[in-house]
């Protein structure tokens, strides 16, 4: 009887935002589905360097590399990183990205909201870039942009992040229409409210939070990092081999309720 096989076998990926959070989750599973090599990158040199080591303890190879996505050659650093090292990218998941805080439409800080735009939208459109660059002449790719349940329906207070998600949405149609005979594929995932520590202090902060997630979700619970990471496991493999140009909600049902 052959080794069971995972879902991303001697695949090369690249994971932005990836020193913590959904992030991490991401790199550490595509680890457990067989990944060769994940490159970690962040702006966060200890966080990323954790995710370095315990990517090693699951024996995967790992490399860190400093990464603002709204920094063009950033990117392309990030990129170069698995290509010079690793001798190609097969798969990304763009998962980094912040929020501006919660403020009414008529009250978004314009400081906060140009800083979202650029690390979520501007962020997302460069990494695809300097992906596509080296995917697209080897006619073989698959990429996972992260959207968010807030780019899917009006969630009050989160317009500006809300806007880049629905954005990104949309971005990942477009190239997955204009890459699709180039052997690439790119969806994205719309993650509903998971336990990661941005939403843990947004709990802490007010217990009203939590009562909303509660009566949002029919779900009734927080989503775990792991779930959206096995969403991206599964898209950036050949098990999702037809299927590109679609945002998938993991959200517990929030968005189909409305």
């Amino acid at each position: 009887m052959s080794p069971a096989r995972g879902l991303l076998d001697d695949r090369v990926v690249l994971v932005t935002g990836a020193s913590a959070g959904i992030g991490r989750a991401g790199a550490l599973c595509f680890a457990r589905e067989g990944a060769a090599a994940v490159v970690v990158a962040d702006v966060d040199d200890e966080g990323g360097a954790e995710t370095v080591r315990l990517l090693a303890d699951a024996g995967c190879k790992g490399v860190f590399v400093h990464c603002d996505v709204a920094e063009d050659a950033m990117v392309a650093a990030a990129v170069a990183a698995a290509v010079d090292g690793f001798g190609r990218l097969d798969a990304a998941y763009n998962n980094a990205g912040l929020g501006h805080g919660q403020a009414p439409t008529a009250e978004i800080d314009r400081a906060g909201w140009d800083r979202t735009l650029d690390v979520n939208l501007t962020g997302t459109m460069l990494c695809m870039q300097h992906e596509l660059r080296h995917m697209a002449p080897r006619g073989a790719g698959a990429i996972v942009n992260q959207s968010s349940a807030a780019g899917l329906v009006g969630w009050p207070l989160l317009g500006g992040y809300g806007a880049t998600k629905a954005a990104i949405a949309h971005l990942t149609k477009v190239a997955a229409v204009e890459y699709a005979t180039q052997g690439i594929r790119i969806n994205a995932i719309a993650p509903g409210p998971i336990a990661t520590d941005m939403v843990a202090r947004a709990i802490a902060a007010s217990p009203a939070v939590e009562e909303h997630i509660n009566g949002s979700v029919p779900m009734a619970r927080l989503g775990q990092p792991d779930e959206v990471a096995q969403t991206a496991a599964w898209l950036l493999s050949d098990r999702a081999s037809f299927i590109t140009g679609v945002t998938v909600p993991v959200d517990g049902g929030q968005t189909s309720k409305g």
